[in-house]
């Protein structure tokens, strides 16, 4: 097919597209404890019949040990062909707070030439660019296809990287596609060659053996709150920088945001200042952050006048690409012990580990997408980093160091991801199917 050809024919197809985003995104597939599991299980099996839509022949669930299951498809390559193998999920972050959402997180709602829900981009988009890329080839691909679309990835995304590491021939191939990422704006187009690791705990701090009257024993009980109040504060010196010993700042070779499109970006408030010190770049894709993720404290509308026995809070640590998180979680609890008032109680546990990623950003494969995104947007793309982790692309690196991985997507940072809101952009959505329905015919004419 020609490049004319491919464009057309997912630009033919987007109508269809968007409605089956729309159906996707209507399940609320949200793979974390507490919640339903029947909507997790409905979305695999719908995101199972677009892959069939597609044309892909083989086209399966697979059990996840301890995980939801993935849906793995996969097409023969011609002769001589390489092969790529796609990835996305389809579980989605909670909605959060519904006072928050301008239309229902779960009733995906179109509003100028955008869709609104929950995993609409993050990453329900992902597999729909996958599918729609891959219909415009009506079943007769240019290369060999490997479709691996996971169902936890928000919660426990380590669990697939087990999973890999036990059927490595499953998914082996030359070229592999993670539609998880995007641009920095809408038609602004970049790869992702930089993804910081991430390290996540629970910190509990005791003080009493149950909570106390704060007009008979304040003041001198001590409060397990204020405690870690006092613990979580010192991670940070007053600019924002992290005060734990052997984490330093690190350095993006690449170019970041202006400061004014961040705070737009980001809704930073007039009058705050942004924190950290360094380009942008470099606090955001290749250095450490350390957020409080959560608190289990009493809330206000249910605050008693009480010291309190326990309390409890959700450390996220994002790591740079080099850095390891395990060591750096345990430099961060060390020091959480060590700086922890009064001899309390601090106990650990319920650890999250993610290894970063950093691209060669040469190769064949690097060179067809380079081709194929420019004809889709215009424009050829940047390099660009990612602070956010994707567990699946260390395992990748490890299990098949020849192959190219490739992160791009229709997520741009407007896309409120994470965040009430969220929403995709019915053009990138567009122009990411055509430049990976591009990139398939390139690679499978040009790499081997």
């Amino acid at each position: 097919m020609s490049p004319d050809e491919i464009e057309g024919a997912v630009t033919a197809g987007l109508p269809q597209a968007v409605e089956d985003l729309k159906r996707l995104v209507a399940i609320p597939s949200v793979a974390f404890p507490g919640h339903p599991e029947e909507p997790v299980h409905a979305a695999a099996a719908a995101t199972e019949e677009l892959l069939r839509s597609a044309g892909l022949p083989h086209v399966r669930q697979i059990p996840v040990e301890g995980s939801f299951p993935a849906v793995y498809a996969e097409a023969p390559a011609p002769p001589g062909a390489p092969t790529v193998l796609l990835y996305a999920h389809y579980d989605v972050q909670p909605a959060g707070d519904p006072a928050l959402w301008r239309t229902p997180a779960f009733e995906p709602t179109e509003i100028d030439g955008a869709i609104y829900g929950r995993g609409a981009a993050d990453d329900k988009s992902g597999v729909i660019s996958h599918v729609a890329a891959l219909r415009a080839f009506r079943g007769n691909f240019p290369v060999g296809v490997k479709v691996i679309v996971e169902g936890q990835e928000e919660y426990a995304g380590e669990r697939l990287e087990a999973f890999v590491e036990r059927n490595p021939e499953l998914l082996r191939a030359d070229a592999i596609v993670v539609a998880d990422t995007g641009n920095p704006a809408v038609g602004d187009p970049a790869v992702t060659t930089s993804l910081r690791g991430m390290g996540a705990f629970t910190v509990e701090v005791r003080a009493l053996k149950e909570s106390l009257h704060s007009g008979s024993f304040g003041g001198a009980a001590p409060d397990a709150l204020a405690a870690l109040i006092r613990m979580l504060a010192t991670l940070h010196d007053d600019h924002g920088d992290i005060r734990v010993p052997g984490l330093p700042r690190g350095a993006f070779l690449g170019s970041g945001p202006s400061e004014e499109e961040f705070r737009a970006t980001a809704g930073v408030l007039d009058g705050v200042s942004l924190v950290g010190s360094g380009t942008l770049a470099d606090r955001l894709w290749a250095s450490y952050a350390i957020t409080v993720t959560g608190l289990d404290v009493p809330t206000v509308s249910g605050a008693i006048n009480a010291v309190q026995a326990l309390a409890r809070a959700r450390v996220t640590v994002r790591v740079p690409p080099a850095g390891d998180p395990k060591t750096t979680v345990d430099a961060v609890v060390d020091y959480l012990r060590q700086v922890a008032p009064w001899g309390v109680e601090v106990n650990v546990g319920d650890y999250v580990l993610g290894s970063g990623y950093l691209a060669d950003s040469g190769g064949a494969a690097r060179a067809a997408l380079n081709r194929a995104m420019e004809r889709a947007f215009g424009r050829p793309p940047r390099d660009v980093g990612a602070g956010g982790s994707i567990p699946l692309v260390s395992t990748l690196v490890k299990q098949f160091p020849a192959a190219s991985i490739l992160l791009f997507g229709a997520e741009d940072d407007d896309a409120s991801i994470h965040a009430p809101n969220e929403r995709v952009n019915i053009e990138e959505l567009r122009r990411t199917a055509v430049a990976e329905a591009l990139f398939l015919q390139e690679y499978g004419s040009a790499a081997f």
